[in-house]
């Protein structure tokens, strides 16, 4: 399968779209994107897992009540066996799958789940073949259909599951002493029903992992900006609020950085707007690196606005950081010619803090870094003002 992906040309760069460009035919990712899709489908298939178990029980027992009236002789009483021994097992594994704090057991308790009913009905199948050939068999296509279609496995997990379900059957068959052409003909219906399933499984997961890089893409968009790839305002706005709460709990300082580059509109109208492109890209990845630790942020707030938003630092550790991004700026050396501060692009931030325990909002936070801001740029521009 191809993906039309000429829309990502105009994407900002992001390991989602690089992904998808990149393609995943093998149904495989990049090794963090591969965990981080692991573990969305951990948690989008644990209802699914929860009721595919509980029919699988109901199926389960409904089979035993028909081997009574299917098979006569003492193979009844190993059948039966059997398949308790299997549906405590399914019980066991229900109790944990129910329980919320063994989501990580998720997926090894469903493929034993799969292997116990395909491993014990290939047994119960060649059980009941040494007194009845005619007893169905085709019961084993459908736990393949169920690993394949109903339980959330990726295709490796699947395809292995029901390879090793067609080994048990062929061998409790040959235990049974069943002819080999009709185990020949029996195998092959297994086999190509098998082939349909792997198909199946293969175009939804593929779809799935599209679908999960497209909708991860499209978040990440509505929350950064499209050209220099920071967090816009409404994401800015969103996230703050998470950080304060955090910030609050650890007693931990703050700091905002309202960022703004002096004379923008004047290198525009003299150097072209694509210049001006060029330069607020610059400018954005200056101010990503300085915002590097988790809880950290750098925000694009609209135009040549920018604002930077630092966790745990007091307010000298706060304008040094802003004293740093102004020296960090000069020494791209990106001529101004037009600019009435100095012979070449520079910044003023106005810089806030939120001490620990001090309460606030970001409106308060954001009114006293404009503040400060203001008397940069009334005193000169180029310069920081805590």
């Amino acid at each position: 399968m191809s993906l039309p992906h000429a829309w990502l040309d105009d994407v900002c760069p992001s390991p989602y779209a690089d992904q998808l460009a990149l393609g995943f035919r093998l149904l495989r990712f990049v090794r963090p994107l591969e965990l981080e899709y692991r573990s969305h489908r951990l948690d989008d298939s644990f209802e699914l897992k929860r009721i595919a178990l509980s029919v699988a029980l109901l199926l389960w027992l409904a089979f035993a009540a028909l081997d009574f009236s299917l098979v006569q002789g003492p193979q009844v009483a190993w059948m039966l066996g059997v398949r308790l021994a299997v549906f405590v097992f399914l019980l066991i594994c229900a109790g944990l799958i129910v329980q919320r704090r063994y989501v990580h057991l998720l997926q090894p308790l469903s493929l034993s789940c799969i292997l116990a009913l395909g491993v014990g009905a290939a047994l119960v199948v060649g059980i009941a073949h040494r007194s009845d050939p005619a007893y169905p068999y085709e019961g084993l296509l459908l736990v393949s259909m169920a690993a394949y279609f109903l339980v959330g496995l990726r295709l490796s997990e699947a395809l292995f599951c029901s390879a090793l379900i067609l080994l048990v059957y062929v061998g409790a068959e040959w235990l049974a002493d069943l002819p080999a052409s009709r185990l020949t003909n029996n195998v092959l219906f297994l086999l190509f029903g098998n082939l349909i399933g792997a198909v199946g499984c293969y175009l939804l997961e593929f779809k799935s992992r599209e679908h999960f890089l497209i909708s991860r893409l499209m978040r990440s968009l509505a929350e950064h900006d499209s050209l220099t790839g920071l967090h816009n305002r409404r994401s800015f706005n969103r996230q703050f609020e998470r950080v304060l709460r955090q910030a609050q709990r650890a007693q931990q300082s703050l700091a905002l950085l309202l960022c703004d580059i002096d004379h923008f509109k004047a290198y525009n109208d003299r150097y072209g707007h694509q210049a001006g492109d060029k330069v607020l890209q610059r400018v954005g990845t200056l101010l990503q690196d300085a915002a590097r630790r988790p809880l950290d942020m750098a925000v694009r707030l609209g135009g040549e606005e920018f604002a930077v938003l630092l966790y745990d630092i007091g307010e000298s550790e706060a304008r040094q950081r802003a004293e740093a991004l102004c020296a960090n700026l000069a020494k791209l050396d990106i001529r101004h010619e037009r600019s009435a501060t100095a012979s070449m692009l520079t910044m003023s931030i106005g810089v806030a803090c939120l001490q620990p325990g001090g309460g606030g909002e970001l409106a308060q936070l954001y009114e006293r870094a404009d503040r400060a801001l203001y008397e940069a740029k009334a005193f000169g521009r180029n310069q920081v003002v805590a």
